[in-house]
């Protein structure tokens, strides 16, 4: 488990998942990014950035137009603040070309932080919901090095079709669960808190903002969950992120308050 340093005014946000279908969440990303760039020390984005990541050529190549804006933005802010990016389960890919093209820099979630407010254990999120079986066979099966470069070995035109499909599977079998068997184990994150050496989890993934007080061996813990942005399908329009100074972690709203 990787410990980056993280000086203090680390923001953290997650879940925007960009693409063509969502160009007001992008436009309210890009001035988030316009914002951590003039005040933030540091940002890291924890995971589903994109809606769907299908190879590092895809963006580097042609990109459309939309994925052109993105990366513009991202390269802007890495110019200007350390940027950091953690994979999550829709751009698992990505892959060190592109952090070399942004200027960023991959991280292995979960990841031990080194912060201001005292050590704190990232992830994306998706890894601690045990209780969805099916679902962590297939992370396991999709995590697998040999299937992720027979993939990317694939045709683009294949690889879209086959990100389209495992996006509508996703979709459908999200019908059928509940919310708790879709949502993070206690045991999981127990676990790995101890694992970690940590009291304080942040993570995304499952769109559930919240601050949930944890009893950790007799031990006051916390673990923070970082909010999606949804501002085309969504009314009211929701996105935001979290700080973590020496004042302590905090969750805020996008828009920010005036």
């Amino acid at each position: 488990m990787n410990k980056p340093a993280t000086p203090g005014d680390l923001w953290i946000a997650s879940d925007i998942h960009l693409g063509p279908a969502v160009p007001r969440t992008a436009s309210a990303f890009y001035d988030f990014l316009a914002l951590a760039r003039g005040r933030a020390r540091a940002l890291i984005l924890c995971g589903d950035i994109f809606d769907a990541w299908i190879g590092d050529d895809h963006a580097l190549r042609d990109p459309p137009t939309w994925l052109d804006q993105a990366l513009h933005e991202l390269r802007l802010t890495a110019q200007a603040i350390p940027l950091r990016l953690v994979r999550g389960n829709r751009d698992f890919l990505m892959g060190p070309a592109l952090a070399r093209a942004l200027g960023a820099q991959l991280i292995d979630a979960p990841a031990r932080l080194d912060t201001a407010a005292g050590p704190v254990l990232l992830a994306h999120g998706d890894e601690y919901c045990t209780d969805d079986v099916g679902y962590q066979r297939f992370r396991r099966l999709v995590h697998t090095p040999w299937i992720q470069s027979a993939f990317l070995a694939l045709p683009l035109r294949w690889r879209r079709a086959i990100a389209d499909w495992a996006r509508a599977r996703s979709r459908q079998s999200r019908q059928g669960k509940s919310m708790r068997i879709m949502d993070v184990n206690p045991d999981a994150i127990r676990r790995a808190l101890r694992s970690a050496g940590c009291a304080a989890l942040i993570h995304g993934h499952t769109h559930r903002p919240a601050v949930h007080e944890l009893d950790l061996d007799g031990q006051a813990a916390r673990r923070w969950v970082l909010p999606d942005w949804e501002f085309d399908h969504a009314q009211p329009g929701r996105g935001g992120w979290i700080s973590v100074d020496a004042q302590g972690i905090r969750l805020h709203d996008w828009p920010p308050a005036p």
